[in-house]
């Protein structure tokens, strides 16, 4: 097949090109040019924004499937459509778990009861859009700079599900980790142990929240394979890994990866440091289940968990993220909560 990547220069993209290249797949990547592109495939220069200023080259590569890493919402999902129609013979979204209802209650964004576990492709979704402040897209976009001020990936879905000339597939995405990964999701752990802490603390209402995970290879595996396989069109899948961890469960096995003999001490939140806090409400867990793209496409992650643990890790020792804010690691706050729990 030959296969369209907007955006598909990053985190993911990069590991769904490698993939797909590995399956004998003709790909092509749209993107701005800024970083350099995997080699053995086409790159055409662009903005997402403008993707009509691509027109030409990209109707040369003559795309079956258009896969879009970067859409951030509705009048982008718009564009995309109308840009694929006549172009393409489908339309592939990488979409979020944030979608789902139970995300805005942990988060605070919306009321109501404790939504029901776990999160299936027909669970309800979030009924505020736009929940997130001006504030917090700054932060997301010194991260993720494609975001949009009007992101939300739930408007962008129906446009993509909802068009009756060009099928589209929608992927919800996880919390994603591993080699590239700009959260730095692992290193709070992976540096506490590498600074030989002999403690290391986590609050009482954070240890125990389960959330989906997904490594990276794993995640582009997923991609993949829906945009290949034709039993994926008009379809909404999850993926993530089974079963779902908590907090504390993914810190122990970060530390049986790195012979950490220490031990973690589990507070409650009036004890726990206020560097080590987490807003929200945790009593909302993520739990979400990807038995839908297991049981119709026959997915399966390539990379167990514990090779993806050892690579994240490795990975993370290797780059740490830039501009790390001490306070993140005040030792000293740490070492007087464990004390005074210690003593009492």
């Amino acid at each position: 097949m030959r296969i369209l990547l907007i955006g598909g220069n990053g985190f993911i993209g990069r590991f769904v090109a490698a993939e797909l290249i590995r399956q004998g797949h003709a790909v092509a990547i749209f993107h701005r040019g800024n970083t350099a592109a995997p080699p053995d495939l086409d790159e055409i220069r662009g903005d997402r924004n403008q993707l009509t200023a691509g027109t030409d080259e990209i109707k040369r590569f003559a795309p079956d499937v258009v896969i879009d890493f970067v859409i951030s919402s509705a009048p982008q999902a718009e564009a995309l459509m109308n840009f694929s129609r006549g172009v393409a013979e489908r339309v592939v979204m990488l979409s979020s778990i944030d979608v789902y209802r139970a995300v805005g209650i942990a988060n605070g964004t919306e009321s109501g009861p404790l939504q029901e576990l776990p999160l299936t492709e027909d669970s309800e979704l979030r009924r505020n859009l736009h929940p997130y402040s001006p504030e917090n897209m700054q932060m997301l976009r010194q991260i993720f700079s494609w975001a949009t001020d009007d992101y939300d990936k739930i408007p962008a879905e129906r446009v993509l599900m909802n068009d009756r000339e060009l099928p589209g597939t929608m992927l919800r995405l996880p919390m994603v980790y591993g080699p590239g990964d700009r959260l730095h999701r692992f290193y709070p752990v992976v540096k506490r142990i590498a600074d030989g802490r002999r403690h290391i603390i986590l609050p009482e209402t954070l240890a125990a929240w389960r959330s989906p995970r997904g490594y990276v290879e794993n995640v582009a595996a997923a991609i993949a394979l829906a945009g290949t396989d034709q039993r994926a069109a008009r379809r909404v899948y999850n993926v993530c890994e089974e079963p779902s961890f908590s907090e504390l469960e993914w810190a122990q096995n970060i530390a049986a990866a790195m012979h950490w003999d220490g031990k973690f001490v589990v507070l409650p939140a009036e004890h726990t440091p206020a560097h080590l806090l987490k807003p929200g409400n945790t009593a909302q867990h993520w739990t979400a289940s990807s038995a839908r793209i297991r049981r119709e496409l026959g997915y399966k992650e390539p990379v167990a968990i514990d090779e993806a643990i050892r690579r994240t890790i490795s990975w993370e020792r290797e780059n740490p993220p830039a501009g790390t804010v001490p306070a993140q690691f005040d030792y000293a706050a740490e070492d007087a909560a464990v004390e005074s729990h210690r003593l009492n």
